[in-house]
């Protein structure tokens, strides 16, 4: 049945929101006391979309442990997150819309989570739970941004967006940097293994981001050689490739309730964070990874809870990352403070089917954003039957309930509708808050960590006389597996801006390669009026190296080794400041020349007052 026009549908969705909330408040606590808490598993994986699940008609690939999962209790079909990752991790940590909680893109400062927000985490853990994060974060690397800050225990993965190496990869556990064996995803389900059987005598939260199947394109020859012969082009191979082993490792921590008998009382989630990263099966929909279409934006969500959410219900209300947490709150008898508010709704009606009066609602979408400002419109509006879309304020109109593949654009024919979804999309993005986007200052010296990296994706690089530094790739980007690369020109600089946030004296130590110094090369740390300086003893030029690559992707290479090297000591007051590194002339028997070829990944700050 086709939904009426607009009809305040967003105000509606936040009183029941403002009802459920108060309702939460009053009743929660005796209910918690009376119940037993459920264990929650939520798992969300990296650039799968809708189409990568073999339920969803995907023609190529078997998915047997997710389909068995989305049978065994409800499958949304009509669920969405944000076009890119880190959006999408922030507004199903919160419940809130990324613009609220200061997340607008990917990589140079712009994934970071307000560390005020609060998270799933912290409310699981208020209410006594264990909580655990193993895999991507991609909210913050620093502390109190960084997982650790957020809510969570335990944390064992990385927490910038993109990773180099998938195979014994350099990981983190709780803020120092670990080795592991095997593949990446094998080493997470691992870990995440050992920390629910650990917990189970008490209830536990259990994030699990899997970071497949975004690239680098690596993945077990043994899954690769099952996609051979079949048409595919080397991404989609690769892609499902992974996506089985993501679904073989599933299985494996299904089998780690079974086995220690708490699956009867774990929740189990399963997400993912947008759609398709290739040109692959995507279920007929426009768009992919980084659309505000309904390619880009819906994505599987099937929830298990047994005795609770009836087995095979399938739940074709719209529904959004942003009603996890309300909904997990309800289940779970949690408590959150009534500020900031949510956005999201509990889903629990809809899954125990109880929903005759399930109101009309909006979901909004924003496309991810850095430099490119708040002035350009682009985002979406989607009703359970409308989705209005605009690029730099041109709006289009699709009926998706008969023309799910937007095909036809509706404007004309419906312009004071379309008139209606623009006023709503500008009063939504008013309430945000969102009035500036800005690289935000590195945090130094949280009391919790004695060392502290400033990566050179998060600097800003000043140019010089030419194109004398880069990141690598030459991206503009700054991702997050980058360093500089191939650094010419002296009077180029990155520069990062600081909050100091523990005065004390820091040790300043930098990972560098040098490809050619024949007469070596001095190199320069300021931080605010300070500088210390230290001349590079040799040439360090090791090779890249790559493991099994499917798909070529140069941006997800790696050095062999790095050299390190200290500059000194500094005495850092509390407070704002400026960090930069240099390279300096210098002149040896006459002769003055720039330094030549230098690669650096990070400079370290070790606290050691």
């Amino acid at each position: 049945m086709k939904s009426t026009p607009v009809e305040c549908a967003w105000s509606l969705a936040g009183s029941r929101l403002l009802i459920l909330l108060c309702l939460a408040a009053n009743g929660m606590t005796a209910k918690a006391a009376e119940a037993p808490r459920p264990n929650v598993l939520l798992i969300l994986t990296d650039d799968q979309g809708y189409g990568d699940i073999g339920s969803h008609g995907n023609p190529y690939l078997k998915t047997p442990v997710l389909d068995r999962l989305a049978e065994s209790g409800a499958r949304f079909d009509r669920f969405y997150v944000s076009p890119v990752c880190a959006p999408t991790r922030a507004s199903l940590l919160t419940g809130r819309y990324h613009l609220r909680t200061g997340v607008t893109g990917v990589t140079r400062g712009y994934e970071n989570m307000n560390a005020d927000e609060i998270t799933l985490a912290e409310c699981f853990e208020q209410g006594g739970y264990r909580t655990g994060c193993f895999g991507k974060w991609h909210n913050g690397r620093h502390m109190p941004m960084h997982p650790n800050g957020q809510g969570f225990e335990e944390f064992f993965g990385f927490c910038g967006g993109h990773w180099n190496t998938y195979f014994d990869s350099p990981l983190e556990h709780n803020g120092k940097s670990v080795s592991t064996e095997g593949y990446i995803i094998d080493v997470l389900t691992d870990h995440a293994i050992d920390f629910m059987e650990e917990n189970d005598r008490e209830p536990w939260f259990c994030y699990v981001p899997f970071n497949t199947p975004h690239s680098p394109w690596r993945v077990p020859d043994a899954y690769w050689q099952k996609y051979e012969g079949l048409g595919l082009d080397a991404k989609a191979q690769c892609a499902y490739a992974m996506v089985e082993n993501i679904d073989d490792n599933v299985g494996r921590l299904l089998e780690s309730l079974e086995k220690t008998e708490q699956s009867k009382r774990t929740i189990v989630l399963f997400i993912t964070d947008n759609g398709i990263n290739s040109d692959r099966f995507n279920a007929g929909m426009l768009g992919r990874k980084g659309s505000h279409n309904e390619g880009g934006v819906r994505v599987p969500c099937f929830i298990r809870y047994p005795g609770i959410i009836p087995a095979n219900t399938t739940i074709k209300e719209i529904s959004a990352h942003i009603d996890i947490l309300p909904t997990l709150a309800e289940l779970c008898y949690l408590e959150r403070p009534a500020e900031p508010p949510l956005d999201g709704v509990s889903l629990v009606p809809l899954l125990r089917q109880q929903n005759p009066d399930w109101p009309e609602r909006m979901i909004f979408t924003d496309t991810f954003r850095s430099r490119s400002g708040l002035e350009k419109m682009n985002g979406a509006v989607r009703t359970q039957q409308w989705r209005a879309t605009t690029s730099r304020g041109q709006w289009q109109l699709f009926d998706m309930q008969d023309d799910p593949g937007q095909t036809k654009n509706l404007s004309a024919e419906h312009s004071e509708l379309v008139a209606d979804f623009a006023q709503a999309f500008e009063d939504w993005f008013a309430s945000t808050g969102a009035t500036e986007i800005g690289e935000r200052p590195i945090p130094i010296g949280h009391a919790s960590r004695q060392q502290f990296e400033l990566y050179p994706c998060e600097s800003k690089l000043i140019p010089g006389h030419g194109e004398g530094i880069s990141y690598t790739g030459d991206t503009t980007n700054g991702f997050a597996n980058c360093w500089i690369h191939e650094w010419t020109d002296p009077a180029a600089y990155p520069e990062w801006k600081l909050e100091v946030l523990g005065a004390g004296e820091y040790e300043i130590e930098m990972e560098y390669t040098c490809h050619r110094n024949d007469v070596g090369v001095e190199m320069e740390v300021c931080i605010g009026d300070q500088k210390s300086s230290v001349v590079i003893p040799k040439a360090y030029d090791p090779p890249l190296v790559n493991k099994p690559d499917h798909v070529f992707s140069y941006n997800y290479q790696t050095k062999a080794s790095w050299a390190k090297i200290k500059t000194g000591h500094m005495k850092l007051t509390a407070g704002m400041h400026t960090a930069q590194v240099k390279i300096k002339h210098f002149a040896r028997k006459g002769i003055s020349r720039p330094a030549q070829g230098i690669d650096l990944r990070v400079v370290r700050l070790k606290r050691v007052d």
